[in-house]
């Protein structure tokens, strides 16, 4: 374990976590735009095929926030379905191990460092 403060440490990882998941949504961006130029899907609505729109259509589907601007289309349906189930467990997930990192090092105040 790093020996660093406790909140410090608890700092480290809510940006690590915060860089893992834009990792994870540029992921699939790069893969709603590459299925989108080999064809048999579309992404439609307020979409002009940029990888900008990509990159927004895949922030609203991982956060499950869902405007309903850009629809998708064909095969392509699966993946916004699985990037939103992913979205939901790994925000979740993230969410509780930084409560149980709270509570243990800001809460107990047994270790004498707040």
């Amino acid at each position: 374990m790093l020996n660093i403060r406790p909140r410090l440490r608890v700092l480290v990882a809510v940006f690590a976590a915060f860089i893992a998941h834009v990792a994870e949504i540029w992921v699939f961006a790069w893969a709603y735009y590459l299925l989108l130029q080999v064809g048999g899907s579309a992404l439609g609505g307020n979409f002009d095929g940029s990888l900008l729109d990509c990159i927004y259509f895949s922030f609203s589907n991982y956060t499950s926030l869902g405007y309903g601007d850009i629809e998708p289309f064909g095969h392509i349906r699966f993946l916004s379905v699985l990037e939103a189930l992913i979205g939901l467990i790994l925000i979740g997930w993230t969410a509780s191990f930084m409560y149980i990192e709270m509570q243990k090092f800001w809460m107990s105040g047994k270790n004498g460092r707040r």
